[in-house]
């Protein structure tokens, strides 16, 4: 009875406690400032246009970037993650890790808060966006259960990319492959590879598993296959997407984003 009573008194202290307070997000220390601003615009310039374009907008080698503090953009608007972003780089992507010292990063984010287009109405109708995912996309790529097994699954892709990210991604797919593979970087089991055959037969996938003797892949119709390495003359790690750079117009790219970015998961 004794013990009862002690366990009694620990509950009932322990539901008696205030919650402990929730930390305050981490705000930009160089938001607003004028000098920083002045700051992250040269070096945005410098080290980040080429990719994005000297506006932001977007370029071959990158993303649109004024979209950033959307509803619904990358890591929902907040500092911390887009900090993280771009000190650590983007695997399976162009964006390398950032060498210089946090205040430059903080400044470059300020500069690029002030180009914000958080208050433009966002384009594409999801609806439609689902019919173009189903005529283009599905065979490769699952949501919820349905689809193919050949690209990684989308079904929460919604919750983790930005809208300007998946644009980019599906209109330049072989952009996000390049040289990431040398840098030992494998991203979610979908490197694409060649197996070169003795007969000098080509056979592609994307690679599963290795070791030392042996190499399995799931070949471009979706067949696990294994081999061992002394019966091949070549394994070729490729540097461009089995995914095709998109074709789409304008308008199917931009409904087929509205559709991706509302897969949140079940």
């Amino acid at each position: 009875m004794q013990v009862q009573w002690l366990l009694a008194v620990v509950v009932a202290t322990a539901y008696a406690q205030p919650p402990a307070p929730q930390p305050a997000a981490v705000k930009n220390p160089k938001e607003g400032d004028a000098a920083a601003i002045r700051a992250g615009s040269a070096l945005y310039r410098e080290r980040c246009a080429s990719c994005h374009g000297s506006d932001a907008r977007g370029a071959a080698g990158g993303s649109d970037l004024t979209w950033l503090w959307t509803a619904g953009g990358a890591a929902g608007g907040m500092d911390v993650p887009l900090f993280q972003t771009i000190r650590r780089g983007l695997p399976n992507s162009l964006l390398p890790h950032s060498f210089g010292p946090d205040a430059d990063i903080w400044a470059t984010l300020a500069h690029l808060r002030t180009l914000d287009k958080g208050t433009v109405k966002l384009a594409g109708d999801a609806a439609a966006g689902q019919r173009v995912f189903d005529a283009n996309c599905r065979s490769c790529h699952q949501v919820n259960g349905t689809g193919g097994r050949l690209g990684p699954d989308l079904s929460q892709i919604g919750a983790s990319r930005s809208r300007p990210w998946l644009a980019h991604k599906i209109r330049h797919a072989s952009a996000y492959i390049m040289n990431v593979y040398s840098r030992s970087i494998v991203f979610e089991s979908f490197q694409p590879v060649t197996l070169v055959t003795r007969d000098g037969r080509q056979i592609r996938g994307i690679k599963k598993n290795e070791d030392a003797f042996t190499v399995q892949i799931m070949d471009t119709q979706e067949r696990i296959q294994g081999y061992v390495k002394s019966d091949l003359r070549e394994v070729v790690d490729e540097k461009t997407s089995i995914m095709p750079d998109s074709k789409l117009s304008d308008a199917d790219l931009d409904h087929l984003v509205a559709y991706l970015a509302t897969l949140k998961g079940r």
